[in-house]
């Protein structure tokens, strides 16, 4: 999670004594290159959809395109996007309208009426859950494949096998340990944070600390000031306590269900997690335990436009919600199913906004990727955000099956930042010259959040959304579309900053053009696209 690691970079700093030096409240400058004017102080509430000429924020000028090109018309058929996610708010007053709805099914009457192997399928299907209850968390994959190396005997495993499962165990150690020091690190940002308040509070009288008020206090002591000077540097990164409280809640619970060898929820779903080839298992629970990223995610793509400037990117859209994703790492056999169920349930794009380092059985994934595309429809995936050059690192699932070639129909998603100039490039994102596709809004996103509330959240898992919008927005105007035309279109279309030196995600001032972070060097554009759309879909005279 990109705040998460914002804060483990900050804990480092924020508890060494340069940390106590007062901060200058001035950004320090950022040239202004070619990716955009000067950005705005804020993000603004819907910055995804705005346009970079018209607006001075790098969005996908969808606002314009709705204006200028489609004229408020509907779309000409409904788009259905299935969100492979870790569940949707069905209740949320700006999700249920646009929710699919399995027009062969009956729901609630305990009966498979289309014969499609699930029962009472409303909405999509939860591949996590079983007749008593729902996983919420799993282990992570590193994990799992720790476990099974720990059940072989070493006298009767092959040589490859047993060096495998030494690098793995070398592997889990390490990552165990770095999370147990960063868990040490949080607590003491925790603790330097309450004595913060506890001495702002006491100089300035009052509960309510805001920076403009903590910025007018004129220190009389040098706890006062150090404190001060502490809380413009918290606030100054985004870390407030509620962010310091997530960052625990996230370390805490990989360290108590992902990275523990004795953890297994998967009695809960009751099927055989050693036959890749079932499919036929869950609940029809499509919501879980925790639907807060899932919800998002959908939000982002389709919210209902009810006033609330809370828009999802395209209209007239249903989002089929297929639950596969725990918290902790998604296994194969999981996301293979759920791909089929989309395949043969009607929708046109899968969003897939999750991934991890180990993917075991990605033939199984492959095989459904496969299915899905020669039904036509359209893989929309996230990147990652370890601000990691996938040249050198792995990401699954990604397009490139284990047997050679590629799926065609596969957008690999970078997150960029309303922020613009050198920070173009959102700092958690991963890229790669070869890897990622294209770049889309992936900080500050605001969406919907389960309980009929509203959350900014950050991450490729934004970004991805905002494309698979777009990609049901041309596929729901321009029907005769293929979803090879669609992705071509959007590639082709881009707002290009190849040249523009942007700062490297994961480093603190490394120039590198950014052309250098993707295939297209560029961030979607709505406008140029349906322009794009308009002009390969118009007879030629």
């Amino acid at each position: 999670m990109p705040r998460l690691v914002a804060l483990l970079i900050l804990a480092a700093v924020a508890c060494s004594p340069a940390a106590t030096t007062p901060v200058t409240t001035a950004p320090r400058p950022v040239p202004v290159t070619s990716a955009t004017a000067p950005s705005p102080s804020a993000a603004a509430e819907d910055w995804q959809l705005l346009d970079a000429s018209a607006d001075g924020v790098a969005g996908i000028s969808l606002r314009r395109a709705e204006r200028e090109l489609l004229g408020g018309r509907p779309p000409l058929r409904q788009v259905v996007v299935a969100v492979i996610d870790g569940g949707v708010d069905t209740a949320h007053v700006d999700l249920k309208p646009v929710l699919w709805s399995n027009p062969k099914e009956q729901p609630g009457n305990g009966r498979d009426d289309d014969n499609n192997g699930y029962v009472d399928d409303t909405w999509g299907w939860n591949f996590l859950g079983g007749a008593t209850g729902d996983v919420n968390w799993d282990t992570l994959e590193l994990t799992r494949q720790h476990v099974a190396c720990l059940a072989l005997s070493a006298s009767s495993v092959a040589d490859s096998t047993r060096a495998r499962c030494a690098t793995l165990a070398t592997q889990y150690a390490t990552k165990r340990g770095e999370l147990q020091a960063q868990s040490a690190q949080v607590r003491s940002v925790d603790d330097l944070m309450t004595r913060t308040l506890r001495t702002l509070r006491s100089a300035l009288g009052s509960d309510s600390l805001t920076a403009t008020r903590v910025e007018a206090l004129v220190p009389t002591s040098d706890s006062v000031r150090n404190a001060r000077s502490m809380f413009l540097r918290l606030a100054q990164a985004g870390i407030s306590p509620d962010a310091i409280a997530e960052a625990k809640e996230q370390i805490e619970s990989q360290l108590t269900y992902g990275y523990n060898t004795e953890f297994d929820p998967r009695g809960i779903v009751g099927d055989n997690p050693a036959d890749l080839t079932e499919r036929r298992y869950g609940n029809r629970n499509v919501t879980g335990p925790n639907a807060k990223h899932g919800s998002h995610v959908a939000g982002i793509i389709a919210a209902a436009r009810n006033g609330t400037g809370i828009d999802g990117v395209a209209a007239g859209v249903r989002i089929m919600a297929l639950r596969a994703v725990p918290d902790g790492d998604e296994r194969d056999k999981d996301v293979a199913a759920a791909i089929r169920y989309a395949a043969d349930n009607g929708a046109h794009i899968i969003n897939m906004s999750f991934g991890k380092g180990l993917s075991p059985h990605k033939p199984i994934v492959d095989e459904a990727v496969r299915y899905a595309v020669a039904k036509g429809l359209l893989f929309v995936h996230a990147a990652g955000n370890d601000a990691a050059d996938l040249a050198t690192e792995t990401n699954f699932p990604n397009p490139a099956y284990v047997s050679g070639g590629r799926a065609e129909n596969w957008i690999e998603v970078g997150a960029s930042s309303w922020k613009g100039g050198a920070q173009l490039a959102a700092p958690f994102s991963n890229y790669g010259k070869d890897q990622v596709d294209v770049f889309a809004p992936g900080e500050d996103i605001n969406s919907t959040v389960p309980g009929g509330g509203y959350s900014r959240q950050d991450g490729t898992s934004m970004a991805a959304p905002v494309v698979s919008g777009l990609a049901a927005v041309l596929m729901g105007h321009f029907p005769s579309l293929t979803a090879a035309q669609v992705k071509q279109v959007i590639l082709e279309s881009v707002t290009s900053y190849k040249d523009a030196l942007v700062v490297r995600p994961g480093t603190q001032d490394e120039r590198v053009p950014f052309g250098t972070l993707s295939r297209t060097g560029g961030i979607v554009n709505a406008w140029a696209a349906v322009r794009a759309a308009q002009a390969m879909v118009r007879p030629v005279p």
